[in-house]
Parts: structure tokens; sequence; C-alpha cells
């Protein structure tokens, strides 16, 4: 059975129709809105935290998955910012519902219920924004706490399967090395198969394979030498 040859560059991008993509967009654009709306326009540093952090999130996405095609060492690097990105994001609806004197949604809230199964429902822009063009500040921020809980969720997902490509076809180093082997291997099937080919009758054929087995032999001989055995 003939076996796949190694890629050096694997498939990659395409980032736009994930699931955890959309979502992260959602985000964006939901706490560029938030901050418009109910934050000081200036002297806080609040408002640029949060929008280059919600930023932050879809833009390392795009570019982990960028990434992906010669390096999953930088995708998994990117994912976990974009991990550690949003747990900073959520910190911060938090404290504006404690600053407010509001508090996040209990688990078992019905209004915790329905957002999270629109949450699970919805991940386009389009879907969200007339909630947050009309809803209240203490509303917008349990939405997005929601919002960023199940996408935190999906990431770790995604972590997971990252891992386990890059333990499956490693970095672009072993999958040159690889590449490169694979190529040296072909090219000796070749000479191989062209030496017996030009055998002129079925002697000269014998004297070509013993030829060959006693090169294999030199070989093998020098590689355990090599390696002490």
């Amino acid at each position: 059975m003939n076996q796949e040859p190694t890629k050096i560059v694997l498939p990659h991008s395409g980032y736009r129709k994930l699931i955890v993509y959309r979502k992260s967009d959602v985000i964006y654009q939901g706490t560029v809105i938030f901050c418009r709306r109910f934050l000081p326009a200036h002297g806080d540093r609040t408002v640029d935290q949060m929008t280059q952090a919600a930023r932050s999130c879809k833009q390392n996405i795009a570019e982990g998955s960028a990434a992906a095609g010669t390096s999953l060492e930088t995708q998994l690097k990117l994912t976990n910012v974009v991990r550690a990105t949003l747990d900073e994001l959520l910190e911060d609806y938090l404290d504006y519902l404690k600053s407010h004197g509001a508090a996040e949604w209990p688990m078992d809230d019905e209004k915790k219920t329905s957002a999270r199964g629109f949450a699970k429902t919805h991940a386009d822009w389009e879907e969200w924004k007339p909630l947050f063009d009309t809803r209240p500040a203490e509303t917008i921020c349990n939405l997005m706490i929601v919002l960023i809980q199940q996408t935190r969720y999906l990431l770790d997902r995604m972590l997971k399967w990252q891992e386990d490509d890059f333990k499956k076809h490693g970095g672009v180093r072993e999958r040159m090395h690889a590449a490169r082997t694979e190529a040296r291997a072909e090219a000796w099937d070749k000479g191989i198969y062209s030496m017996l080919d030009l055998a002129a009758d079925s002697t000269d054929l014998a004297r070509r394979v013993e030829e060959i087995e006693r090169t294999v032999r030199r070989m093998a001989a020098g590689i355990a030498r090599r390696k002490g055995w």
C-alpha cells in the first residue's frame, strides 16, 4: 500500500467558517457598542483595554489559522493567547456589574437559561446586534458573560484538537526532514529499478541483484558500526 507523502505545508485558513471565530467577532462588535453606550468616551482606559482585548481574540484566531500551514506550534500559542484574553475580558464585564451594584445571573435563572440557548444557536453578529443596540447595561454584560463562557469552551476543544494535530504532524522542521527522507527513498527505489531494468538477460539480471545486495549489506554494516550495534 502506498503511503501518502508527507506534506510540508498543511491545510490551513478557512477561519471565517469556524463557530469560535464567528462568536469572537460577536464579542468584539458587542464590546465596541457596549463601551460606546455605557463607558466614558474620554479619560477611561477601560474602553481601550476592553476593545483591544476583544479585537485580539478574533485577530489571533485568524492569525493562528493562517500560521497553521507551516507552524502548528504558533497556532497553539495564539489559541492560548485568545483563551487568556477572553479571561481578561470576562473580568472586565464582571467588574462592571460589581461596580454598578448588579450581579451575574445565577445558573438557574430563567434569563441565564434563555441567554445560553440563544448563544448556542446564534453565532453571527447580525443576529446579536439588535440586543446590543437596545438592552440595558446589566443585560448586555450578562449576555457577554454567557457568550465568552461558551467561546472559551469551544477554544478548549480547539486546543485539544490542535495538540493532537501537533503530535500527529510535528513541526515544520520534522515534516521537512520526513519529506526529504521520503524523496531520497523514492530516488533510491527508482535507481534500483533502472539498474535492474537495464539487464541484458537473466544472467545479467542475477548479477545486478547480487551487486545491489552487496551494496545494501555494506550500508547496513556501516549503520550498525555507527550506532554501536
